[in-house]
């Protein structure tokens, strides 16, 4: 019995020790990888630094006109830096005379704003996408994260709110996911119907992210920057309003929404 007793003991000693390594190998890991998350991690004011110069002006410019160039919302730059993202309902319509006067503008590290006229565009009007071709030099292309984030997210998007109004400069909101939801419901009555409307009913319903923070005109096209890593999650589409557009200013809602970047990516992949 003594004998017994002397293996048990050595037994439970020898599991116990075992149990202990197998703790601190898992303990050393887990630190190990929380250390490598936190290293790779940005803070929102790196994140910023690194993509405003990839965030540009888009709208028309007309050498004739007071003033030449008018700004009608947001884009960025994806791929290999030549191809500028933004809202289709940014731009004029096509065969308009504004349609081929269609061009950026890009701020340079001096401060100053550069010109590129638009060669050529790809409409997607059923995401209310649209992908500008600028020709060389190419500007730093903004990474993608084709998967759609988690509810409680954290986000920044950055933009031109209201425009000229404010001067250009570019601008950093912050926020969250708060929905991941679908999309293109149908309308009230057929009197609200419009050719967007028909175009995603047609498509079918998509996701589309529900944010908590507020976009304002000038705001749409712009990109929304996961805040941890800088990749786009998503397109800056349209803000809740509670009554007219006028309203957005003095009562804003919180509430915006992006398409998110995987419908950018099929574009692309086109």
């Amino acid at each position: 019995m003594k004998e017994v007793g002397i293996s048990l003991a050595q037994s439970c000693a020898a599991y116990l020790r075992a149990l202990v390594r197998a703790l601190c190998a898992g303990l050393l890991v887990s630190l190990a990888a929380h250390a490598q998350s936190s290293a790779s991690a940005l803070t929102p004011a790196e994140i910023i630094a690194r993509s405003k110069p990839s965030v540009v002006l888009v709208g028309t410019f007309n050498p004739l006109a007071t003033p030449r160039f008018s700004f009608r919302g947001t884009g960025f730059a994806v791929a290999d830096g030549t191809r500028i993202v933004t809202n289709a309902h940014v731009l004029p319509e096509p065969g308009s005379e504004q349609a081929s006067q269609l061009a950026v503008q890009v701020k340079q590290a001096s401060g100053a704003w550069e010109l590129r006229k638009v060669l050529d565009l790809s409409l997607e009007r059923a995401h209310d996408l649209a992908v500008l071709e600028i020709g060389a030099p190419a500007l730093r292309p903004l990474p993608l994260k084709t998967e759609l984030p988690e509810e409680g997210a954290e986000v920044l998007f950055i933009g031109f709110p209201i425009g000229g109004a404010l001067g250009f400069s570019h601008v950093s909101h912050r926020g969250m996911v708060s929905a991941v939801t679908p999309v293109a419901l149908p309308a009230p009555s057929s009197t609200t119907l419009n050719a967007r409307n028909v175009s995603q009913l047609r498509a079918g319903s998509f996701n589309i992210l529900q944010l908590d923070a507020t976009a304002y005109p000038g705001n749409s096209g712009g990109p929304v920057l996961d805040a941890r890593s800088g990749e786009v999650l998503g397109v800056i589409n349209m803000v809740l309003i509670k009554n007219t557009k006028e309203s957005v200013l003095a009562q804003p809602s919180g509430i915006s929404y992006a398409i998110p970047i995987e419908n950018v990516a099929r574009i692309l992949q086109r």
